[in-house]
């Protein structure tokens, strides 16, 4: 072999064109149309049939099969799909993958490819370039120079590769059997970490006669299974629900791979023979669509029971969270991160109400059953109930941490922080009843009349504001702004405290100091104005995520 013949770095040119330009496809067609294809993806997965399907569409137009793996995690993480039926979308997601290669067999071999890519770079950098203010155009433009330079990278490889394919001679690899050129496929697809560049590579290699058909299957076989390995890296770390679809995808590939392998041979003939399927450029991508839908049949029959056994493994070994939402959620798809966090904060709203009530000794009287009874299972004092929270919120500051590493607009970047100020008030609402536990249960130990008019005014109150925010945090459309609120708390404590001084300038009895029961008004009206502030800001960030 003459590698003096061989141009690498026009070969690597092409290559890092052709990656680079799948990127900015993949981000063109993210931005112009992202936000359809989850609501696509979440509305067709309901059933395995429809997750194979949403799958196949979603990758075919996105050309991304681990975006859509990603997003596929993100549903299931927040329980939108089922397990088996993420299944589906995994196996419809490696068919679709199969579009790029009927693409560049179809028209990168046929034509000057170099001269058809430059209007579109042309274009396409222009309009990214300048048109910032724009954001359709921009995207438009980022798709446009993926195509481009997807095209542009083919040429260089053909190129190059056409150039060594007189100098090469396979026939020391060939004796070693057709499994050889399935290694190599493999591990070249493990390290350039894509199987559609691989395949255009063999494409050339086909195209210029360095490999047969035989041996350019093996290689494509191998490259399907060599692609898992970018999920199963990205799942080193990760939750269990992204071990079991990493290791899934892993046996789906694998299974399909050696099944397609054994039955190479009859297989190849029978789309010569039979389907008379002549160009050997369009047989092979024949063959690659070929070997998905293969692994589609072997595995669809079986997906529910498949799916219970990968169920079963990989159980989280981390410490319990406290968290429900967001703690199998990955951060990376920033929009379905937002919207758990916003889930998870309701909860502790819930949660918040709950302990203010039972602070106030009111959880048998406002409620059938208290909320922290689902949480610890049994009855628990006030501290270990502040601690659960504040666990919480060390919980979603981490979360908001791996969110800030992505790529935010300006409008995620509002959300999240709007997010972080609601938990704040929730916390702020939490310590102010907490520090008051001693001040309530001596008023309502003291049996004095006045500790005991002002324990039930401010109980009286607590409920009838509790209600009305919860019932405003459900119908935002009664326009009660965050001063109707302080103008409330604000009378009731001059009222309340006016009352306690004017009684106790009538000297009535009363068996808690002046300043525990003051302290307890002051702190009750304080956690209550931190609910009112966690409503309001979340009214405003409903209208934020609306204009999305």
């Amino acid at each position: 072999m003459n590698w003096n013949e061989f141009d690498f770095w026009m070969f690597s040119a092409g290559l890092g064109m052709f990656l680079f330009g799948m990127y900015h496809l993949e981000d063109g067609l993210n931005g112009l149309a992202g936000n359809s294809f989850k609501k696509f993806l979440k509305n067709s997965t309901r059933t395995k049939w429809k997750g194979i399907l949403s799958g196949t569409v979603v990758t075919a137009i996105l050309q991304s099969s681990s975006l859509v793996t990603l997003l596929t995690l993100a549903f299931l993480s927040t329980g939108i799909i089922s397990f088996q039926n993420s299944l589906g979308v995994v196996l419809g997601a490696n068919l679709g993958t199969t579009v790029t290669a009927w693409l560049v067999a179809s028209l990168g071999f046929k034509a000057n490819i170099a001269d058809f890519s430059f209007p579109f770079l042309t274009i396409g950098i222009l309009s990214y370039l300048f048109m910032e203010n724009r954001p359709f155009l921009k995207n438009m433009g980022a798709f446009l120079v993926g195509f481009g330079l997807l095209f542009l990278g083919l040429d260089y490889m053909k190129d190059s590769i056409e150039a060594l394919a007189a100098h090469i001679n396979l026939s020391e690899y060939a004796q070693f059997g057709l499994w050889v050129f399935l290694l190599i496929g493999l591990v070249i697809t493990a390290l350039i970490q894509s199987s559609s560049a691989l395949i255009v590579i063999v494409l050339s290699a086909l195209n210029a006669g360095i490999v047969d058909i035989y041996q350019s299957t093996s290689m494509v076989i191998g490259a399907s299974i060599g692609t898992t390995s970018t999920l199963l890296l990205a799942s080193i770390n990760g939750t269990p629900d992204k071990k079991r679809l990493a290791w899934s995808n892993v046996i789906f590939k694998g299974v399909a791979g050696i099944a397609t392998f054994l039955i190479l041979h009859p297989m190849v003939n029978f789309t010569i023979n039979t389907l008379n399927i002549k160009d050997p450029l369009m047989e092979l991508v024949f063959l690659n669509t070929t070997i998905n839908v293969i692994g589609i049949a072997i595995f669809y029959p079986f997906l529910i029971p498949f799916g219970n056994f990968m169920s079963g493994r990989f159980k989280d070994s981390s410490p319990s969270k406290k968290c429900i939402y967001i703690t199998h959620v990955t951060p990376e798809v920033v929009d379905i991160s937002l919207e758990a966090l916003d889930k998870e904060l309701r909860h502790i709203f819930k949660l918040t109400q709950d302990f203010i009530l039972d602070v106030l000794f009111l959880k048998d009287q406002q409620r059938t059953g208290s909320i922290w009874l689902k949480v610890f299972g049994k009855g628990s004092d006030t501290l270990s109930k502040y601690h659960h929270l504040k666990i919480m919120e060390d919980e979603i500051t981490d979360f908001y941490a791996q969110i800030q590493k992505q790529h935010l607009n300006q409008e995620e970047s509002k959300l999240l922080t709007g997010h972080m100020g609601k938990i704040r008030a929730l916390i702020d609402a939490a310590k102010n009843i907490k520090d008051i536990v001693p001040n309530i249960k001596e008023m309502k130990d003291s049996g004095k009349k006045l500790d005991r008019d002002i324990l039930v005014k401010l109980q009286q109150f607590a409920v009838h504001k509790i209600e009305e925010l919860d019932l405003y945090d459900k119908i935002p459309e009664q326009k009660k702004t965050l001063p109707y609120w302080q103008m409330e708390f604000g009378k009731f404590y001059e009222d309340l405290f006016s009352y306690f001084y004017e009684e106790v300038k009538n000297n009535t009895p009363h068996g808690a100091l002046v300043s525990t029961i003051s302290n307890a008004i002051k702190k009750t009206v304080s956690a209550l104005e931190s609910l009112a502030l966690f409503v309001n800001e979340r009214e405003k960030l409903l209208k934020l995520t609306v204009k999305q």
